[in-house]
């Protein structure tokens, strides 16, 4: 059973997940494919996807793309840890997490920011947005 969220004493009813995705949204700028795209072939801008392997093989990759697990992401990307990629040498590192859809991205780059990768955002619409757009897909 779990515990109400409570905040001075007062009890406030759980909170959806659309709510939670707004709240979570509202603290940082999302970035759209084109703009993702220019960042990361300009070097500003290290893309990781996060989508399972099913969609990768399914839909194709993004060239460029850094593939990440969802349940790794935060050891891959910590700085500090010590199962960290190659890329991940500065919390100043601007990360797009890419998702299929651009769900799960926004959750994961509450948990980049709580890392202290405060450049972290996600792709809006994912890897479909992507595809979409027509950018490369391989």
């Amino acid at each position: 059973m779990s515990t109400p969220d409570t905040t001075n004493g007062e009890v406030r009813p759980p909170l959806g997940i659309d709510a939670l995705l707004e709240r979570v949204r509202a603290g940082y700028e999302r970035i759209g494919p084109r703009e993702a795209y220019e960042a990361a072939r300009a070097g500003d801008a290290l893309l990781v996807d996060i989508r399972y392997a099913a969609l990768r093989e399914r839909d194709g990759l993004i060239p460029g793309a850094v593939v990440v697990e969802r349940n790794e992401l935060e050891w891959r990307l910590d700085p500090q840890g010590s199962h960290r990629l190659p890329e991940a040498t500065s919390h100043a590192l601007r990360v797009v997490v890419i998702c299929n859809e651009g769900y799960a991205s926004s959750l994961a780059v509450q948990s980049l920011h709580q890392l202290g990768l405060h450049r972290a955002t996600d792709l809006i619409g994912g890897f479909q947005a992507w595809r979409e757009a027509g950018l490369p897909v391989e």
